[in-house]
């Protein structure tokens, strides 16, 4: 095996995995609203949407499993649990996201067609490559990614260059670190590296003839690839937005705002083109995310086609439903899964990567007990009216900025080391 040839294979794949097209509309106008502190913003941003998945990338390369080793130190249980709740979050708001992103970008600006018929085609669509599992998903997925990040490129080139002097002040409501991180999340990409590594793991396990050793090389090494790539497209769309910020008005949308960005920089062919682009990636995203899902429940029933048909329906049917609505809708929608999972994400990622000695099972079941514990605030926080918790968050430090689990997971861990350690000490 050529590692060279394959790290980078690998690479451009898992950034094509992680670059779903939904995505494209986030930096910019983050950006936009950050003004001057737009680095603070991207460097916030890239660390939940580039460091995170890369991390997770590094602890597959550890466990050489699947998504369920990543939470069986908690308890196999739990493992299953949150496997689940991941893969239902997946096809409930990332995957609707798709159909309404490529109404918006590439429906509805040349045709006065209704949102529910844009979703409706496209999962009616989907469901039959679902079923075909059709190779020319591959194939698009191949052409597309390099076409897209060519047309990126192009915009932040551009868009550096021909930048106006004056831009708009920051209208964050937090700060701006905390702003990039959080908006992080909407991108589902941490949730994306606990997925996609497992996956990379058992393809390299069907070529046979890789040893441990070389696998977590060729994982880390094309991790990196993938993290560098998604670090100039976030980064470089984030400074574009701020940069351009004075020539749009303040209510634009993010679908709008990409939009606008690419008119100006590539004109109307340029848009165009990117619109169609953006569409078929949504779509291929959708069919790989779904055919993923379907075949994890597949293989909880005994590898039942019925259960990978059923879940494919109700993926297509929960597309429909959900992608009908505007992409700020699916967005707002999505917060209150997001405080609930990304937690308790960030826990095992991080957990799965620290020497082993430093993360026994104890060790993993206190800090993710307390992580849930306290990212409950958070979590309520965007189903309660603000008042019924605000006694509560403010005993709890950061808890103002939705980070309220991180001060107490970092003492669950420093403490329940501290008692292992004491314990081994009395043993011995």
């Amino acid at each position: 095996m050529n590692n060279r040839k394959t790290i980078f294979i690998i690479g451009f794949a898992l950034f094509a995995s992680f670059f779903g097209a939904g995505n494209l509309i986030l930096p910019p106008q983050l950006g936009f609203n950050s003004g001057p502190d737009w680095w603070l913003v991207a460097l916030g941003f890239v660390t939940s949407a580039a460091v995170i998945p890369l991390l997770a990338l590094f602890g597959h390369a550890r466990l050489q499993g699947t998504m369920l080793d990543f939470g069986n130190k908690v308890s196999p249980l739990f493992s299953l649990v949150y496997c689940l709740c991941v893969y239902i979050i997946a096809i409930a708001l990332p995957i609707p996201r798709t159909a309404a992103v490529t109404h918006e970008m590439a429906i509805q600006p040349f045709f006065n067609t209704s949102s529910i018929l844009t979703s409706s085609l496209y999962f009616g669509l989907a469901f039959i490559f679902i079923m075909k599992r059709d190779r020319i998903l591959s194939l698009l997925g191949k052409f597309l990614t390099p076409l897209i990040g060519i047309i990126l490129l192009a915009i932040i080139v551009i868009g550096l260059v021909s930048a106006p002097e004056n831009m708009n002040p920051s209208t964050l409501d937090s700060p701006a670190l905390i702003a990039g991180l959080l908006e992080g999340y909407q991108t589902y990409d941490a949730l994306g590296g606990v997925l996609i590594g497992g996956v990379v793991i058992i393809s390299l396990n069907l070529e046979g003839g890789v040893s441990f050793e070389d696998k977590k090389a060729i994982l880390i090494k094309s991790g990196l690839v993938a993290a560098a790539g998604l670090f100039i497209i976030y980064t470089g769309m984030i400074a574009v937005g701020a940069l351009h910020n004075s020539e749009f008005e303040k209510t634009i949308t993010r679908p709008e705002l990409l939009t606008g960005l690419s008119l100006k920089t590539l004109g109307n062919v340029g848009n165009i083109f990117l619109s169609v682009l953006i569409s078929l990636a949504c779509f291929t995203t959708a069919v790989s995310v779904i055919v993923g899902t379907a075949d994890f429940f597949k293989g909880l029933f005994k590898e039942s086609q019925k259960a990978y048909t059923i879940t494919a329906i109700i993926a297509c049917i929960l597309g429909v439903l959900i992608g009908q609505f505007d992409v700020h809708y699916i967005i707002v929608i999505a917060l209150p899964a997001l405080m609930f999972i990304y937690p308790l994400t960030i826990a095992l990622i991080l957990l799965n990567v620290i020497p082993e000695k430093y993360a026994s099972p104890n060790v993993f079941k206190t800090v993710i007990l307390v992580t849930f514990i306290f990212s409950i605030p958070d979590f309520l926080g965007f189903l309660l009216p603000e008042d019924n918790l605000q006694n509560i968050k403010d005993l709890i430090p950061f808890a103002s900025q939705n980070l309220g689990w991180v001060l107490p997971a970092i003492i669950a861990f420093i403490l329940s080391n501290m008692i292992s350690l004491k314990k081994a000490r009395l043993e011995s």
